[in-house]
């Protein structure tokens, strides 16, 4: 499975795919319906350029964040009531999402315009040659 999520392209994971689904397929049955399934949605990161894929398909950034509330929480230990704990939370993502607007970047963004504007050529270029094809 891993070697799915890790694979360079699209093509080479659905050959992974397919030997674990045949490898698979009388023992866990339910899991490699499931796999099949889900193929398209856990390889989507793929059309993306390489040095994006990391950081979309995994969840390191909501695993910070849950990182950084239990480090908070562990400083206070006992809140009065509810709304203080809930105040306390609010107050730290309202924190993060300043930092995240006043200049962090988790994307240079750049890269992947240039990226879409040639993948856009592409697909203009191939529905033009099955255009000449089909005339």
């Amino acid at each position: 499975m891993r070697a799915i999520l890790d694979a360079s392209d699209l093509k080479t994971a659905r050959l992974l795919m397919e030997q674990i689904v045949e490898e698979y397929s009388d023992r866990a049955r339910k899991a490699v319906n499931i796999l099949e399934l889900a193929f398209d949605d856990i390889t989507a990161v793929l059309e993306l350029p390489e040095r994006y894929r990391k950081r979309l398909r995994t969840t390191n950034g909501q695993e910070r964040l849950n990182e950084e509330i239990r480090r908070r929480d562990r400083v206070i230990r006992i809140y009065p009531n509810r709304d203080s704990k809930v105040r306390l939370l609010g107050a730290l993502l309202m924190e993060i999402d300043e930092k995240w607007q006043s200049g962090h970047r988790y994307f240079d963004m750049e890269d992947y315009y240039v990226w879409r504007e040639e993948h856009r050529k592409k697909e203009v270029a191939e529905s033009q040659q099955s255009v000449r094809k089909v005339s």
